[in-house]
């Protein structure tokens, strides 16, 4: 039932998404070039891996120790600002790799240092928006962040997807939160700072304006403005 509500979402945002997203992907083609879309490897539904895609926001780095953020461009800027450059995973829900709604799914890297507990977020597939999109995005710790998706988990229901769709629409006509303190999103935590962590409430009270499979060796995990979200 899930996900052929999530097909039906789809559906009906492709007759807007794609005249748009063919608008976009000529902006980036004509201010930055090639590739148009961004690929990254994600961990999904019970830590299966897939390629999510977004829109490109950011030039060819000038030299190799150039830092992320003047990297971005001023359309890049605006994607984000707006989250057009997450357009294109609407093609991940029709792949059956995303929801709609769900937790935002992370790189494999991070996944490695969930807690048995923590691995609950896998539970079920990655969403475009999520619980704890709508609760600060990017302005609240990793620990919250995952604390709250794992609340989802536990009392998801067409209820709450209903709810955190209608706060999504919230959130997008008044953006904050894309970005932490400074502009720059802060590292996944080391796996004790991980555990040690103050969870965050289900409910925190803050007003809305508004983003493994197998053994793998454990690799320095750093904030990427490209992997945002």
């Amino acid at each position: 039932m899930k996900r052929g509500g999530d097909l039906a979402v789809t559906l009906i945002a492709g007759i807007t998404a794609i005249p748009l997203g063919l608008l976009i992907a000529l902006l980036i083609r004509c201010t930055m070039g090639g590739p148009v879309l961004f690929r990254q490897t994600r961990t999904g539904h019970r830590g299966r891996e897939f390629e999510i895609l977004k829109f490109r926001t950011m030039r060819d780095p000038r030299h190799p120790d150039e830092p992320d953020a003047p990297r971005i461009t001023r359309l890049g800027a605006l994607l984000r600002r707006t989250s057009l450059d997450e357009l294109p995973q609407l093609w991940n829900v029709v792949r059956g790799e995303m929801g709609v709604i769900g937790p935002r799914p992370t790189l494999p890297e991070q996944v490695v240092h969930y807690s048995a507990r923590q691995r609950g977020r896998l539970a079920v597939r990655p969403g475009l928006t999520g619980w704890a999109q709508v609760r600060g995005r990017n302005s609240i710790t990793w620990p919250q962040r995952i604390e709250l998706d794992l609340w989802y988990v536990e009392h998801r229901s067409l209820l709450l997807d209903l709810r955190i769709l209608l706060l999504t629409v919230k959130v997008l006509l008044r953006p904050s939160g894309i970005t932490a303190a400074g502009g720059v999103n802060p590292g996944f935590p080391a796996p004790q700072a991980v555990q040690a962590a103050p969870a965050a409430p289900p409910h925190p009270a803050i007003v809305l304006p508004r983003q493994a499979s197998g053994p793998r060796t454990p690799q320095p995990v750093r904030a990427v403005a490209e992997e945002a979200g």
